[in-house]
């Protein structure tokens, strides 16, 4: 498996981790806890879409392409 498959699969589960802490916690939370967990999530999403990123970029960085076939014949 390529690395930047592998990327991108490691910041698909950061992003859905994120979604899951913050939409887990109701809003307007008064203990200090909770609201860190809630604003983890938001960190951990938001890093998590970055990762994604850059694994697609690496991803299309290393892809091989195909050699270019010159064709002369007139």
């Amino acid at each position: 498996m390529k690395i930047g498959m592998i990327i991108i699969s490691v910041g698909v589960i950061m992003f859905v981790t994120g979604l899951i802490l913050y939409y887990s916690i109701e809003l307007g939370q008064k203990d200090h806890l909770l609201r860190f967990i809630k604003n983890m999530g938001t960190f951990i999403g938001f890093s998590g879409m970055g990762v994604t990123l850059a694994g697609i970029l690496l991803y299309l960085i290393n892809r091989n392409e195909p050699a270019i076939k010159e064709n002369f014949d007139a």
